[in-house]
């Protein structure tokens, strides 16, 4: 098998051959890494992983525009603004994606705001180089993934603010319907770009849980965000239906991985054990989805030995079973206080499990 076949046997729950490791280096350890390995094959290299990744940008409708003018206060120095117009104010370049975020729509009062406001324009989008991506990773034998994480709600947020959508939400205000209906069209069409391009997974995204429950309520979730989910993911599979998709969120999401398989989520990403209960979610859901991470970045990957860390992952794959549809990994971006050891003992723990043995 080559890498890219052995782990979408993995995530279809079908025999594979070896676990593949993944994770994502903060800055800091991958200054860590070039230290140590030098400047040779990236870290994803070296260790073997299965799957390359892409994230396909676009220019914003109508030009290039001086984001700042969307603010009425002024902005910290070096202030730098993601393709939406989402200020990002700096935090810590080890920590990498801690930034104080300031919503450009947070004042916006009418649909007409909403609709005027420009986006990202993925009609425009450099197609060749995703082709040329797509392309090289399969020459690589490693499976292409499709980035889009933030699909609906929290591209919506980011832009309007948190307080502000939840309320509208809460109102059934047409400004969250008309936001929300255009974050979602052009998610759409940056999947539909993916796909035909020839990926083999888009990994989409929505935060919705907090550390200990739900970020808005299960009735809300079902209500706003489930069905513009599926709208993505089945136009998505319409043009390839053997497309795998992942889908990402931070916290605790037990109680909507129902609705997750319903709206046509392949695989659940991260389940964080520090948050949800693996043992019982790997059972209760065996056979209808499929899953990536369960190795906590808040626990055993900073605080655990080397040891741990291999047994945590023996343990988690060995409840999934030979095809139980787990790619054992840490739940989110490794960071500065992750000892190098663990890091070097999680792969270890990968080239050594062996799925006929389970």
């Amino acid at each position: 098998m080559t890498p890219r076949d052995n782990l979408l046997a993995l995530y279809r729950r079908q025999p594979y051959e070896q676990m593949p490791p993944a994770f994502l280096f903060c800055p800091g350890l991958e200054a860590e890494y070039r230290r140590r390995y030098g400047d040779g094959p990236s870290a994803e290299e070296r260790f073997g992983c299965a799957s390359s990744h892409f994230w396909l940008s676009a220019p914003t409708e109508g030009g290039t525009r001086d984001w700042s003018t969307f603010y009425d206060f002024e902005l910290k120095a070096g202030t730098t603004y993601d393709m939406w117009g989402v200020a990002h104010e700096l935090g810590s370049e080890a920590a990498h994606h801690m930034t104080r975020m300031r919503h450009p729509l947070a004042t916006a009062r009418t649909v007409d705001d909403i609709m005027a406001y420009p986006m990202p324009d993925y009609g425009a989008a450099d197609v060749a180089e995703l082709r040329r991506r797509v392309d090289e990773a399969h020459a690589k034998g490693l499976a292409f993934v499709g980035e889009m994480a933030c699909t609906v709600w929290e591209s919506a947020w980011y832009m309007r603010s948190m307080e502000a959508l939840l309320a509208d939400m809460a109102d059934e205000s047409p400004l969250a319907t008309a936001l929300l209906d255009r974050v979602t069209a052009i998610n759409t069409k940056r999947a539909l770009l993916y796909v035909e391009a020839g990926a083999d997974m888009l990994a989409l995204g929505d935060d919705v849980g907090t550390q200990r429950a739900l970020l808005m309520s299960k009735r809300m979730y079902q209500q706003w965000i489930k069905p513009r989910h599926a709208a993505v993911i089945a136009a998505a599979k319409a043009v390839k239906p053997d497309l795998l998709v992942q889908y990402h969120s931070c916290g605790h999401v037990t109680p909507l991985i129902d609705d997750f398989i319903d709206a046509g989520i392949d695989i659940l990403n991260p389940v964080q054990p520090e948050c949800m209960d693996v043992p019982d979610v790997l059972r209760r859901f065996a056979g209808r989805i499929s899953f990536n991470g369960t190795i906590g970045t808040q626990s055993t990957m900073p605080h655990g030995t080397p040891d741990e860390v291999r047994a945590m992952v023996a343990r988690n794959l060995e409840l999934a079973g030979p095809n139980g549809g787990l790619l054992a990994c840490p739940t989110h971006m490794l960071e500065p206080e992750v000892p190098w050891a663990n890091i070097e003992a999680y792969v270890d723990a990968c080239r050594a499990w062996s799925p006929v043995l389970a």
